[in-house]
């Protein structure tokens, strides 16, 4: 393209450079002005030629000549003592330091370098600009008109080089750990940035073909149904593993699974039977026993109490002696990392039933297990998912008061203040930091409302509310209303007399976050793992996802008790 005449992009720079005050050489006539404010009017007369006249004229100068000879032979003497070196240090000049010298050296070549990208950035804009602003080709087959998605592109690429631009020029500044321009620090691109995770083209996986008539009996115990459930996962991997059909407990001993779960849809996916519930598993066999019971964890055996065991011995349920498998770990605070060589030595077994106990805090294969789809060779997204009542009411519930773009923020309180102050790092964050940490999600993720699943008291999120405010407007968070006759978005639930059970609301707010744009969660709750466990193996995963106040400690944490 033709330019017009102008300044090269040198001048252009040269030009800031120069001061304003920037003055034409002086005039014969100021040259005439004496320095330091004296008149030279007394040496227009002609000089006295003997060397008495000029010694008398000097000496009636010898003020100025002090003034004049003094600065002189100060620099002489300072240069000759080994200039700068010689001073004391506390007053050195700063370029004298080698360090000093290093650090100006770095600020020139990050200012260089900064210089060089902002002159790629002007030219990369001046080439958007023109390619958007050229007028309609007359020949629609020599040019075509630009795409959105092309613009987008170079509004990327630009924005990457912006962020360059910074880190040149905040390079001298801070040390070298880290490096801002890495991929993972351009998430916070607005639009791009928030876009889904793509999933993994290929999956670790292993096939689930149990044999007949063998039998995994699921026990879980430790704290509330996300734990439960992760139990449960863990324990189908264990299945899969020892070639055994996986027993859900009973309701009278644990959850009522087949409630909040599609245990149906997780043989549908595997294509053969390999989960049944407590009640098919007592179709199958005259006597309800658990042959053997190997406990993965050794202190208490299996978490079982009394209380547990008479529950289980309530049903009809027989068991023999309850032994651990790596007794050693009893002694250890933190269980060892174990690995699928190591379950399948410990509890490959000729017994019909066999117990593994409760396996939540089973450190076996994590990676593998919580990896997109879990580890289990199948033909779906996910295995453990809600059931198909509380997936419809979920969608129903983000047709009606969320529509398709909203951030889903799980806000946990009740008891988390003195679970988190007792961690290394603690979770639990001030009401006005919380807010400050969910404006820079809402900034990228340009979205209009946020859904709040929280068990924070009215006063915690009417707070929440007063503070969430981008561009002047309050974004709004909305949380699941009591239940009304005249709205239909959750008929189906009460129609099943389902409605109003604590863990069917459970699960449907894990729904209804799981299917969201951007997911804010609370980091040290299993609910939220589950929920991030949900989104991975739907694929709604997107890059701005992160736990709330990423990164951040609480700006004030409470002494403990």
């Amino acid at each position: 393209m033709d330019r017009e005449p102008s300044v090269s992009d040198e001048d252009d720079d040269l030009e800031t450079l120069v001061p304003q005050n920037h003055t034409k050489p002086p005039s014969p006539s100021s040259r005439s002005r004496a320095s330091f404010g004296i008149s030279i009017s007394g040496f227009r007369p002609a000089l006295p030629s003997s060397a008495t006249s000029l010694g008398r004229v000097l000496w009636s100068r010898r003020y100025l000549l002090i003034c004049v000879c003094l600065p002189v032979l100060f620099i002489i003497l300072f240069f000759s003592l080994g200039g700068a070196s010689s001073l004391p240090a506390s007053i050195r000049l700063p370029s004298a330091s080698p360090a000093a010298d290093l650090a100006s050296s770095r600020m020139r070549e990050a200012e260089l370098h900064a210089l060089y990208l902002l002159r790629s950035q002007r030219s990369g804009l001046l080439s958007l600009f023109n390619r958007t602003a050229a007028p309609e080709p007359t020949n629609s087959s020599t040019a075509a008109p630009v795409s959105l998605s092309d613009l987008q592109t170079a509004l990327l690429s630009q924005i990457k080089i912006n962020r360059e631009i910074q880190e040149a020029l905040l390079s001298t500044h801070h040390s070298g750990v880290g490096n801002a321009t890495d991929d993972a620090l351009d998430l916070d691109l607005p639009g791009p940035g928030c876009r889904r995770r793509e999933l993994p083209y290929n999956r670790r996986t292993i096939e689930w073909n149990p044999k007949k008539n063998r039998y995994l009996f699921a026990i879980c115990l430790s704290g509330q149904m996300s734990n439960h459930l992760i139990c449960l996962e863990k324990h189908m991997f264990f299945a899969a593993l020892l070639g055994r059909i996986l027993v859900v407990p009973s309701q009278k001993v644990d959850y009522q699974y087949d409630k909040v779960l599609d245990i149906n849809h997780i043989n549908d996916c595997i294509g053969r039977k390999v989960v049944i519930t407590y009640e098919e598993f007592v179709d199958k066999r005259k006597k309800v026993s658990i042959d053997q019971f190997i406990c993965y964890v050794a202190s208490p055996p299996c978490y079982m109490d009394e209380e547990h065991i008479k529950k289980l011995k309530a049903v009809g349920i027989s068991m023999g002696k309850i032994e651990a498998a790596w007794p050693e770990d009893a002694k250890l605070k933190v269980p060892k990392k174990r690995y699928v060589a190591d379950i399948t030595a410990k509890f490959t077994t000729d017994a019909e039933v066999l117990a593994v106990g409760e396996l939540f805090y089973a450190d076996a294969e994590e990676e593998w297990i919580m990896q997109p789809g879990g580890p289990l060779a199948h033909k779906c997204k996910t295995l453990i998912q809600p059931s198909r009542l509380i997936m419809l009411t979920a969608q129903r519930f983000v047709q009606t008061f969320l529509g398709g773009n909203y951030i889903a923020l799980h806000f946990r309180r009740h008891g988390f203040l003195k679970f988190c102050n007792v961690k290394k790092e603690s979770c639990f964050f001030p009401i006005p930091q919380a807010a400050g940490c969910i404006l820079r999600i809402i900034e990228k993720a340009n979205a209009p409302v946020i859904y709040l699943s929280t068990d924070a008291a009215g006063s915690e999120t009417n707070l929440l509310q007063s503070l969430v405010v981008f561009d002047d407007r309050q974004v709004p968070l909305v949380r699941r209303p009591e239940h009304e006759g005249s709205e239909k978005w959750d008929a189906l639930l009460y129609r099943k007399h389902m409605g109003g059970d604590d863990q069917v609301e459970a699960m449907l707010d894990k729904t209804i976050c799981a299917l969201s744009n951007v997911f804010i969660g609370s980091s040290g709750s299993t609910f939220t793992e589950d929920i991030f466990r949900l989104r991975r193996g739907w694929g709604s995963m997107s890059y701005c996802d992160e736990y709330l106040c990423q990164g951040e400690l609480p700006n004030y944490i409470a002494e403990l008790e």
